[in-house]
């Protein structure tokens, strides 16, 4: 399930040189979608670092991809359709060369043509009685499957699959009851007030909610689809070109490409609401604290959008039944400017609230520490960063090295003795910030080595020579650190700065890249998107790639990850591993690494919690990797029952606890008092850290540091 896990965050803003590719304005999608193919093909054969040649084999390769893409599953087109396409397997890097929309819209168009087939075949399938009771399995595993011979065989597969869907609805239905018997039944034992109402429902009730349930489901899928733009469907046709190039070269369109820097920056201009999708109809989600949503204190989470205005002087538009992305782009806009929403509220009044557009930050990306109080009486120091975000357009907007830096302020100034520096999960971001955030730990020198596709090796050093932090420091990591997170723990190893501790390997992302707008090689003022595109791979000051491999921990804990297959080595087009010279740099040894290593390990071959876990990692890939289920309902509630007998034995872990104190600083309690979103994450957060069986083996290590002399 996770083979085609791809991390794409690692950006290097650098200035390439012009190209000339001259096209007229577009007069029409089509045209834009022609001149858009061949300005593309022209950047990836110009621009990318390791360019492949467009010929037979590629046009192979882009063809297979493509429909692993839009049918992964093999449920939408026969064999016939497939009969058709194949046709035309070597000849996309023709078209890609002309751009030629033919296979494009032959997909395309038929993809809509079946799924309007197919919704017919689902309601038929739902007008009659489901018979839970045959001797039927589904297969699984999309590589052990054919594409549907016939129309016959499609509708048996959809029958099937749809069965497994009520099947799984009836489990959890089950899995509910069971809960709150168990509740019930502690609450009578202890003689509390017991206000639990047991819902009983009998097979037939269950099968019906579950039937319901699942007939809602698939009907709102389709709807979604039918709402789609073919439009989007180019951009996923653009991108299986890219992809085989390599995994991180990707087409973005305008809409993606905002999506993208909202993400990267860490801030959206907005009203600070989560819009979400329900049978067909948008509602606002959670508010966050202080945004002009909030302060209007005339929405609430739960209120049905019937309208939004975007500006002042145009009529409002009709958002009921809309994509859920459209209606968030009506709503964003610039700064300051008024936006207009029509809501029903929940006892069905109408409401129409004016607001003016904001600064909205995500904190969720941005870095946050705590302090953990050491059984022996010291205290010690985490950081927690999601991303390595950067805004480069505000001088003002935050980046992770000054919010890193912050929070080291802010530690010491508790008397912390240590920092654990979490990058785990973390896929990447902005190169400048892994020399800036080094700069923080120790004295100027090199951190990577950057290589063109013409050989040219750079060199990249930190010059700050003022770190605020040169106390014991560990960093954590796992199969998702990426990227930019895996440059600075690869350079923070080679210096011998910091134990690495976490996963055997990180994701393996030894690639840069950078957007090149398509714009800039038409005379138009139309947006045409961009093609985030690899230039660059970089290596450590070592002279070793991160590519694939990855960096090894010093101290190698496995986790659920580690028995899946996530990382750059499990993607079929990513580029190959390297090595260049070492840089000229100075190993500090602060630390003496093997026996720190010799000791966790003791500890953690003890630690039942750590091998329950394992065990549980371990049981939880095997079923990943199961290739068909049953479809009757006796031996799926046996398959169930025997699943359940074996999760009985992973229940300790939820239950388990690390013993590690946890302290805000009291400027955020004091925030807590008035901010509930935040006050609930914070909690949240704390309630995690309390679970973490890793971060109690850091906090060990990081006692343990102590500076050679």
């Amino acid at each position: 399930m996770w083979k085609n896990f791809k991390l794409n965050k690692f950006l290097l803003f650098i200035p390439l040189t012009s190209l000339m590719f001259c096209f007229n304005s577009p007069k029409n999608d089509d045209e834009k979608m022609q001149t858009i193919m061949v300005s593309v093909k022209n950047t990836l054969s110009y621009l990318h670092y390791s360019p492949k040649p467009i010929n037979d084999a590629y046009s192979k390769d882009v063809y297979k991809h493509y429909f692993e893409m839009i049918d992964p599953g093999k449920r939408y087109f026969l064999q016939s359709d497939m009969i058709e396409f194949g046709k035309h397997e070597t000849k996309l890097d023709d078209y890609l060369n002309m751009g030629d929309l033919s296979f494009y819209k032959l997909t395309v168009d038929r993809l809509y043509q079946r799924v309007d087939e197919i919704d017919k075949i689902t309601q038929d399938i739902f007008s009659k009685p489901i018979n839970l009771e045959e001797d039927e399995t589904l297969t699984l595993e999309s590589k052990l499957k054919s594409v549907p011979a016939d129309k016959k065989e499609q509708y048996n597969e959809w029958r099937k699959f749809i069965k497994y869907n009520i099947l799984q609805e009836i489990e959890s239905m089950n899995s509910k009851e069971e809960a709150q018997k168990e509740k019930k039944d502690s609450v009578q034992k202890y003689k509390l007030n017991d206000t639990i109402k047991l819902e009983i429902l009998n097979p037939d009730q269950k099968l019906k909610k579950a039937t319901d349930e699942v007939k809602d489901l698939v009907k709102e899928t389709f709807t979604r689809f039918k709402k789609r733009k073919k439009m989007d469907w180019f951009t996923v046709y653009m991108n299986a070109y890219t992809e085989v190039f390599d995994p991180h070269t990707n087409y973005y369109s305008p809409k993606d490409k905002e999506d993208f820097d909202t993400q990267f920056k860490g801030k959206v201009i907005g009203i600070g609401a989560i819009i979400q999708e329900k049978k067909g109809n948008l509602f606002l989600g959670a508010l966050t604290i202080g945004a002009p949503a909030w302060k209007s204190k005339k929405l609430s989470e739960g209120d049905k959008i019937l309208k939004v205005r975007s500006k002042p002087k145009e009529d409002a538009v009709n958002v009921v039944g809309m994509l859920s992305d459209e209606a968030v782009r009506l709503i964003r806009g610039e700064k300051g400017t008024p936006v207009t929403l029509t809501v029903q509220k929940k006892d069905k009044t109408i409401v129409e609230v004016t607001m003016i557009r904001e600064e909205v930050a995500i904190e969720d990306t941005f870095a946050r520490s705590i302090i953990v109080n050491s059984p022996n009486g010291k205290k010690y120091g985490i950081i927690n960063l999601p991303s390595f975000n950067a805004d480069f357009e505000d001088e003002k907007g935050r980046n992770a090295s000054d919010d890193i830096k912050n929070e080291i302020v802010k530690l010491k100034g508790q008397g912390i003795e240590g920092i654990v520096l979490d990058l785990r999960n973390n896929g990447g971001g902005s190169l400048t910030e892994v020399g800036d955030i080094m700069g923080l730990f120790m004295n100027a020198g090199p951190y990577v080595q950057v290589k063109d596709g013409n050989g040219k090796i750079q060199t990249l050093k930190n010059k700050q020579e003022t770190p605020i932090w040169t106390g014991p420091l560990v960093i954590m990591q796992n199969e998702l650190s990426a990227s930019a997170s895996e440059i600075l723990a690869g350079a923070m190893q080679d210096y011998g700065r910091a134990i690495i501790v976490g996963s055997p390997q990180s994701f393996g992302k030894g690639t840069v890249q950078t957007f090149v707008d398509l714009n800039r090689f038409l005379n138009t003022e139309d947006d045409f998107g961009s093609l985030k595109l690899t230039i660059q791979k970089f290596y450590r000051i070592s002279g070793e790639s991160n590519q694939r491999k990855g960096i090894v921990s010093d101290i190698r804990m496995e986790d659920f990850f580690t028995y899946a297959e996530v990382g750059e080595r499990y993607d079929d087009f990513a580029l190959a591993w390297d090595k260049i010279p070492s840089s000229n740099y100075q190993k500090l040894s602060y630390f003496d690494v093997k026996a720190l290593e010799n000791s966790s390990n003791a500890r953690m071959a003890k630690n039942s919690n750590y091998q329950l876990l394992l065990e549980s990692a371990k049981w939880r890939e095997q079923l990943d990797k199961e290739e068909t289920i049953t479809l009757n309902i006796t031996k799926f509630n046996d398959l169930m029952k025997q699943r359940k007998a074996q999760i009985e034995k992973f229940k300790a872990l939820s239950k388990f606890e690390n013993g590690l104190k946890f302290s805000m600083f009291p400027a955020e309690i004091e925030r807590e008092k008035k901010d509930e979103a935040f006050k609930k994450k914070s909690e949240m957060w704390i309630k995690n850290l309390k679970k973490d069986t890793y971060l109690q083996e850091a906090m060990n290590i990081i006692a343990e540091m102590k500076a050679k002399v």
